[in-house]
């Protein structure tokens, strides 16, 4: 169960030191500090579910949500998160594994997101074509259509079949509220490989 630092003191005011108590618990296991301010008492919840927890509003994307999809081969141990109203992408260390988040724009946010539940507990992942807007919104270098097509089939070696399958028409859609030059290629290279 996930409990703020709030919750835990609450339950604790009874001792005579919550603090002294607090590290206590802490030490035997049966509250496990995942950042500051936020525990896990008991079973840990699924990793996933703990990435908007530890910092939003956020939503699991890029790598992550590729993975997940099956659009790139390679497994990423990484919970990589897109993150609004932020100036700094930031990094968490913990205890249930390592979770990054990178800024995007507030007005991109709202789109192509799916809810979905794991164990009981709520979490939220973008949907494929959301996944590949935000990881393109992300990389550099990226100039002509051609460096879409070396960077999705050559550095990502994403399946043509997996990508043909892909919503290309509301990606397109979502791109302008990017306003990235990246991800209007994307879009246009999608709509013009896979109609």
């Amino acid at each position: 169960m996930l409990k703020d630092s709030l919750t835990v003191m609450q339950e604790l005011s009874g001792y005579g030191n919550p603090k002294t108590r607090l590290s206590r618990l802490l030490k035997a296991g049966t509250l496990t500090q995942v950042r500051r301010g936020l525990f896990v008492e008991g079973e840990a919840p699924p990793p996933q579910v703990l990435a908007p927890v530890i910092y939003g509003p956020s939503y699991l994307s890029f790598q992550y949500a590729l993975a997940f999809h099956g659009l790139i081969p390679e497994g990423v141990p990484t919970f990589t998160s897109a993150a609004y109203g932020k100036n700094k992408d930031k990094a968490f260390s913990t205890p249930f594994g390592e979770y990054t988040y990178a800024y995007l724009p507030k007005a991109v946010y709202p789109y192509g997101i799916e809810r979905r539940e794991e164990a009981g507990y709520p979490y939220l992942l973008a949907c494929p074509e959301k996944a590949l807007s935000d990881s393109v919104y992300k990389t550099r270098g990226i100039e002509t259509l051609d460096d879409i097509s070396h960077l999705l089939g050559e550095d990502w070696r994403m399946d043509p079949d997996e990508l043909a399958g892909l919503q290309w028409n509301q990606l397109a859609e979502w791109s302008p509220l990017y306003r990235s030059r990246p991800v209007a290629l994307l879009a246009t290279w999608g709509v013009k490989t896979y109609g």
